[in-house]
């Protein structure tokens, strides 16, 4: 009973802020209602005894790609008045499939609620089961080459976010690091030679 109440507590929240994603107009609280949201979906994973996938969301997502995305956002020059009206030109489309994703999960849970047999539900997990070590050993062992693959795809991902965020900019300063190490002495002290003053 409790672990249906927090479900739909979180599930709410969870829709809340899919809603903030979306709907907020700076892109920075967008990017920080995400995090919510990633949160949120973690506390989820952990309801369904999927601790390592909870554990996993937290760290890779919010704790590496979401700061990245809140970096790249706030170092960009985002025409926030362009986003709202690509926003408003595919809100119809976005409103259907939105729809069809709430129809489906609905259906699930009703399904489910009525007490039919769906088919294919997963049979009860032993009493030393642990599924941090069975997913462990299979992602190291039968799907070793796509996670280095994925590993590499991020790291493009990282230093693509830089090259955008060092593009030169009109009407900022930029620091000229050459031009720093070349300087030479004289052209940056100048020695002048005073007169000493005769005291009355």
């Amino acid at each position: 009973m409790l672990t249906t109440i927090l479900f739909y507590v979180y599930a709410a929240i969870l829709i809340g802020a899919a809603l903030g994603v979306v709907l907020a107009r700076n892109p920075v609280r967008s990017a920080l209602f995400l995090v919510l949201a990633f949160f949120t979906s973690a506390v989820l994973w952990l309801l369904l005894e999927a601790e390592f996938l909870g554990i996993v969301l937290v760290l890779v997502y919010v704790g590496a790609v979401m700061v990245l995305f809140l970096f790249v956002v706030m170092m960009l020059d985002i025409n926030v008045a362009e986003l709202r009206a690509g926003f408003t030109r595919y809100a119809p489309l976005g409103a259907v499939v939105a729809a069809l994703m709430v129809a489906e999960i609905a259906y699930v849970v009703w399904v489910r609620h009525l007490g039919f047999d769906l088919g294919g539900g997963a049979p009860p997990l032993p009493a030393g089961y642990s599924n941090t070590k069975s997913l462990g050993a299979v992602l190291y062992t039968d799907y070793a080459l796509p996670f280095q693959l994925a590993a590499v795809v991020l790291l493009i991902a990282i230093v693509a976010a830089i090259a955008l965020t060092m593009r030169h900019r009109t009407g900022y300063k930029q620091q000229d690091v050459a031009g720093q190490v070349a300087v030479r002495k004289a052209d940056r002290i100048r020695i002048v030679q005073v007169e000493p003053e005769k005291r009355p």
